[in-house]
């Protein structure tokens, strides 16, 4: 009896311990790009009466922690599933949840924007309230003009590739580098672009250091 019982009405408190379980289960199997599995928490939650757009919200944030831009199509995709939800309701506008299930969890993977972005916050306040460098402040008036604001800044479309490679950090800050792409996915793409950026600088700072100053 207590079997029959549980086969037909799962046991799931969307207030306590089973809610937490649960979407643990699923964010963890979409992690680990097991899609039956993922599929398979995501309609025991259902089966259990929680409320789609608490998982169209989440599916949102997997897309953001743990796709990212290893496939930038992932995030514009899970806010479009969650917006057909929200058009058709249910059960119809489950199913663009359960694609999205599907999509994600065969998604290549990378957290390497969402590791940047709290490297960065750590930066931002252990740095404090550094102002930017002069030469990348607007000058309006004369009195600013006299401080320096905007005094050697180069228009980066003007230069040759569109890239300066001027320094965009607070004076005193040396350089960070807080993205990391992993070699999955586009992020792949995106690693060839900072390196090519990168040596471009290198390339522009060492010219500027061998130019006679005005």
């Amino acid at each position: 009896m207590a079997d029959l019982i549980q086969r037909r009405a799962p046991l799931y408190d969307k207030s306590q311990e089973g809610h937490y379980n649960l979407i643990s289960a699923l964010h963890k199997s979409v992690r680990g790009s097991d899609v039956d599995a993922a599929l398979y928490w995501f309609c025991r939650m259902l089966d259990g009466g929680e409320d789609p757009r608490y998982l169209a919200r989440r599916l949102t944030r997997m897309a953001v922690e743990d796709i990212g831009l290893a496939d930038p199509q992932a995030l514009p995709l899970a806010t479009a599933a969650w917006e057909t939800y929200e058009r058709l309701g249910s059960p119809e506008g489950e199913l663009a949840l359960a694609e999205m299930v599907i999509y994600l969890a065969s998604a290549p993977k990378s957290n390497a924007a969402y590791t940047a972005y709290k490297a960065a916050k750590r930066a931002a306040k252990d740095h404090g309230s550094l102002m930017p460098p002069k030469h990348i402040l607007n000058a309006p008036t004369k009195v600013m003009q006299t401080l320096g604001y905007g005094e050697g800044y180069a228009y980066d479309h003007d230069a040759p590739e569109a890239f300066s490679g001027q320094t965009y950090f607070p004076d005193g800050m040396p350089r960070e580098r807080y993205y990391q792409p992993v070699d999955r996915g586009f992020e792949r793409e995106l690693g060839k672009r900072l390196d090519y950026w990168a040596k471009l600088r290198a390339e522009r700072q060492a010219d500027r250091a061998q130019s006679p100053r005005e």
